[in-house]
């Protein structure tokens, strides 16, 4: 079968057909990829019921995998459910069981259900996330994409002048604290300093500008705190209208590959918490700070 993408979202997002990911990739294979993120953002491939080692042989095509260390500080080695090169956004605990309502690590990753670009609370962001679905409830959740290219291009002038050059501070406490979740020890704290990001990025291969957001972002640099948070607010509610968004309803042996420069996702909610979703994923690190690549 021949290669193909089939745009299924409004701005972004497309599904790809005639790549087996069980089986290792050719050069063609992996360039018809990457210009397909390059284009699409968000790249959908139905019925591909991979291991983790295919996952991360895959993955290994487009740079170096980051480790999940620092993603999920209730997290600890004792308990972790996979290798530490796979982040685990599973409502499972390491004996296969869904997490109980007061789990630190459930409360913790309802998180997830804001809006986020992965590892923008480190200090170099990820580039490339994938996400592969060995086991969903047929009743959801979703996962939403926003195209931040698309709106930053529908941004005002006066407003893309505005956000030019400026930074943003980035912190999962930010992010889990406006959720109530503030239950850190000092040892969580020490690994969940703020980081600076840029908030306009460009695309190093289409050149296209984005807007770098996330709800990890909780200051700008040099702003009145309370003027930084509603503008970043108007800015992300503007990012995350109908026309930029896509929405992928998961079915089992999905596996969904975005580009964290360039959007913006989030977990729905869901009926039926107590059934199993097994989701595992692998983050391709960034090649930098972001603060540095300022066009």
């Amino acid at each position: 079968m021949a290669m193909d993408i089939k745009q299924v979202g409004p701005t972004l997002a497309g599904e790809v057909t005639g790549i087996d990911l069980r089986l290792p990739l050719n050069a063609k294979q992996v360039a018809f990829v990457e210009a397909g993120m390059d284009e699409f953002a968000v790249l959908v491939f139905r019925n591909q019921p991979i291991t983790d080692a295919q996952q991360l042989e895959f993955s290994n095509n487009f740079g170096r995998i980051e480790s999940s260390e620092g993603g999920n500080p209730t997290s600890k080695p004792h308990n972790r459910r996979l290798r530490v090169d796979m982040a685990d956004v599973s409502n499972l605990n390491e004996q296969q069981e869904v997490f109980e309502r007061f789990d630190r690590r459930r409360l913790f990753n309802l998180g997830n259900r804001l809006w986020h670009s992965d590892s923008a609370f480190r200090a170099t962001p990820a580039k490339y996330s994938l996400l592969s679905a060995r086991h969903v409830p047929k009743n959801g959740p979703n996962t939403e994409y926003a195209d931040m290219r698309a709106a930053y291009d529908a941004l005002e002038d006066w407003i893309k002048e505005e956000v030019e050059g400026l930074i943003c501070e980035h912190s999962l406490i930010h992010s889990r604290g406006a959720l109530g979740f503030t239950d850190f020890s000092d040892e969580e704290l020490e690994t969940m300093k703020p980081v600076h990001q840029a908030l306009v990025r460009t695309h190093p291969v289409n050149r296209r500008k984005s807007l770098f957001l996330a709800s990890h972002a909780g200051s700008i640099l040099d702003w009145p705190v309370a003027e930084a948070r509603i503008f970043l607010r108007d800015l992300i509610e503007h990012a995350t209208q109908p026309q930029f968004v896509y929405t992928h309803r998961w079915e089992v042996n999905d596996l969904v590959m975005w580009d964290n420069r360039q959007t913006m996702h989030r977990v729905r909610g869901f009926r039926g918490e107590e059934q199993h979703r097994d989701v595992r994923r692998t983050t391709i690190a960034g090649d930098g700070p972001t603060t540095t690549q300022i066009a």
